[in-house]
């Protein structure tokens, strides 16, 4: 259900839009001001004089005891068919009878009483509840409630709360022209001028706002000025919030009934990327049994077999030897069992470099999980290196399974005979490439992972803030993530593009855990790469996609290169919070730190609202900046504006600085609202097209009213052309 509130002061046509609106969406209507007519007509109907400008205690007791009898001896009804409106007692159509001049007078005698107001407004609140169902009109798809205090007091929590205004001086002219068109029937001309004189907006506002505020939005209340917009674009205004709000609501009761439902094949269609996320890894942690290692030399098919695992290509798999050169940590489900999957790098005995690096994470990924899935050639045979590796897993004692990979056919099963000479239990033979023997495979290795020792503690926290360290090959995110993690987490090479493979590491900065994910440096031209490079880069966009807040590093003793600036652009056309990282700040001179500041004020100006870092990933001197910086993005990536507010500025910012004539026509902003969040995105509602000129200069004008240092701003604009009469 939808719950539409509207206030403002007289003179702005409240009734006949909230009317309208209704009847376009087929909701309830309720009038509330016709509520207080009728309770001034049923006094003076009493006999009750309301021409006193002070009333005493004993006269404000008989008037609320008299408007209590009103409604609880079931003399008021009034009609929710926004088609057919009215007030009745006992039956009598009061219509009319309230709208008269000598009713207006007084009504607010009545409506200034508080025992009163608080007797009405729980009426209100009763029939938009739905408790009150007069007339038999339902209203259970929506209901609009127009009149005084509705946003603030009667409706605070209602979907679409809007205040309707008008200058003052349209007001007035608005309410003289009610009146001759009331009385322009009548030969009574005294009568006609009575009422036009009788009628001040001013005279009344002040009565009125003695006891409630109307003329200023409070918090989350859009204001909707129509001074200079006919009837038909004020409809067409709140038409488009009730939308948006419906939008909303459908789409937020179908993500609340996540957890009350099991998801259908295909549903997950519905949900955004990190929600599904969300969702998967909420149920990855309740029932994941342990942690488990595939190691093995290199060139074994380990990644091949990762992916038959996971039922997908998500690691990098080559021909050429050592293309997994990190530990890489996976969600996989086996037979209705999770666990976490670690792919490893080859891992070899004596070796130097890079190859060294390779191999003492894998040796890490031994020791944190909770067994081990040994995977050797079968074509190949035994060699040297499986025996060493062995003697590594005996040491670090976790249950291990053999996997003799590549014996493609049942002929070639018996070459998996040899590897029980490895004296680790049954080896069986597989296909990583076909599938062959995976199955029975994984029924024996989540076997010995269930009554294993738990002592990996590798599982990822869902709540932790992702942050994707990105940029182009060697800028140093992995040196950044092992200074960060205080320990050797990724290998760090002097070679470009070591780092393959996204890397998730819980780090802690600053006292508090956050995930990080390591990248492969973006290249130049995706289309051009090929192989380990082509796969790492859709990775890499992958990762961001993944994350909140991207750590874009720069190396600034190298020239700042426009692939530099392109990946910075990757993370700010996705959507992400952004920092950007200047590493080895401490080897540029004097000459140097010169050309980067020119060069900050040249090629960054599309970034002028992100944080900037000058720090040594190598040293760690700088680091302890970051943890401000990316709380900072972050939680203006979150923020809200509230829609009173943003249409208040907006209202501002238009009548000190209007859109330029374009054609004879001046673009006006009717209203906005704030879409979204993470990242803000806010759709402007004009009466033309917007230049882009003037975008940026609204976005600009958003920074320096609200903030929103760290995070890029989406606008959308929406057109609405004023209707043709037919």
């Amino acid at each position: 259900m939808i719950t539409v509130a509207i206030d403002g002061p007289s003179g702005v046509g409240k009734s006949s839009t909230s009317r309208a609106l209704a009847q376009h969406f087929g909701y309830a209507y309720l009038d509330t001001g016709a509520m207080y007519r009728a309770c001034a007509w049923w006094c003076m109907d009493h006999g009750e004089a309301l021409d006193m400008t002070d009333t005493d205690s004993q006269t404000e007791h008989r008037l609320t005891e008299l408007v209590a009898q009103f409604f609880t001896d079931d003399h008021f009804d009034i009609s929710l068919d926004p088609s057919h409106p009215g007030v009745f007692c006992d039956g009598k159509d009061l219509s009319e009878v309230i709208r008269s001049d000598e009713v207006a007078q007084h009504v607010s005698a009545v409506s200034s009483i508080i025992p009163i107001r608080n007797l009405l407004i729980a009426a209100q609140r009763a029939y938009i509840a739905g408790e009150e169902n007069p007339q038999g009109f339902s209203n259970g798809a929506g209901i609009v409630v127009e009149g005084r205090d509705i946003t603030s007091v009667v409706a605070p929590d209602a979907e679409v709360r809007v205040l309707l205004t008008a200058r003052e001086d349209v007001r007035q002219q608005r309410r003289n022209k009610q009146n001759s068109e009331k009385t322009v029937t009548s030969s009574d001309t005294l009568s006609a001028t009575s009422a036009i004189s009788g009628d001040d907006v001013a005279a009344r506002d002040a009565k009125d706002s003695q006891v409630t505020s109307f003329l200023e939005a409070g918090d989350g209340v859009t204001t909707v000025d129509n001074s200079d917009m006919s009837f038909e674009q004020t409809l067409q205004v709140l038409i488009d919030m009730v939308d948006n709000a419906i939008d909303e609501q459908l789409f937020g009761t179908y993500v609340d009934n996540l957890n009350e439902y099991e998801l259908e094949e295909g549903d997950e269609a519905y949900l955004t990327g990190d929600e599904l996320e969300e969702h998967d890894n909420d149920d990855a942690i309740d029932n994941t049994v342990g942690v488990l290692a595939v190691v093995g030399r290199p060139n074994v098919g380990k990644s091949t077999l990762v992916n038959r695992i996971l039922g997908r290509r998500a690691a990098i798999v080559e021909d050429t030897p050592g293309v997994t050169r990190d530990r890489v940590t996976y969600e996989a489900e086996w037979s209705g069992t999770r666990f976490q999957l670690v792919d490893t790098g080859g891992w070899e005995a004596d070796v130097e470099g890079i190859d060294s690096a390779i191999a003492s994470q894998a040796q890490i990924a031994v020791q944190l999980a909770d067994a081990v899935l040994l995977v050797v050639d079968g074509i190949v045979g035994l060699t040297a290196s499986d025996e060493r590796i062995v003697s590594m897993l005996r040491a670090a004692g976790k249950p291990v399974v053999v996997a003799v990979n590549k014996l493609d056919t049942q002929m070639l099963e018996y070459q998996a005979a040899e590897f029980w000479n490895l004296g680790l239990g049954e080896p069986y033979a597989i296909s990583a490439m076909h599938g062959r023997g995976v199955g029975d495979l994984l029924d024996v290795a989540l076997k010995k992972l269930a009554q294993a020792e738990k002592t990996s503690g590798l599982l990822t926290p869902t709540h932790l803030r992702r942050v994707a360290l990105v940029g182009r090959p060697n800028v140093g995110k992995s040196s950044l993530l092992n200074q960060l993690s205080g320990e050797n987490r990724a290998v760090v090479s002097d070679i470009a593009g070591t780092t393959r493979d996204p890397v998730d590491e819980v780090v802690n900065v600053g006292g508090e855990d956050w995930l990080f994910i390591d990248t492969a440096g973006i290249k130049r031209r995706l289309h051009k790469q090929s192989g380990a490079d082509y796969y790492s880069s859709l990775r890499t966009q992958a990762a961001i996609e993944r994350s909140e807040l991207a750590l874009v590093l720069f190396d600034v003793s190298q020239p700042i290169s426009d692939q530099d600036l392109k990946v910075m652009s990757q993370a700010v056309d996705a959507g992400r919070a952004v920092v950007l990282v200047f590493n080895k700040w401490d080897l540029l001179d004097d000459f140097g730190r010169q050309r980067i500041e020119r060069l900050w004020a040249t090629e960054f100006n599309r970034v002028t609202w992100a944080q900037r870092i000058n720090l040594s990933a190598l040293t760690g001197w700088h680091t302890n900046r970051l943890k401000l910086a990316m709380d900072t993005a972050l939680e203006n990536w979150e923020k809200r504006i509230s829609t009173g507010r943003l249409n208040s500025f907006l209202g501002q910012l238009q009548a000190a600085h209007p859109h330029p004539l374009r054609g004879g026509k001046q673009p006006r902003i009717l209203f906005a609202t704030q879409a979204s969040s993470r990242p803000p995105r806010f759709v402007i509602f004009t009466t033309g097209f917007l230049d882009h000129s003037y975008r940026r200069f609204i976005e600009h004008s958003l920074r320096d009213e609200f903030g929103f240092e760290g995070t890029p701003i989406q606008i959308s604009i929406n057109v609405r052309e004023k209707k043709k009469r037919k």
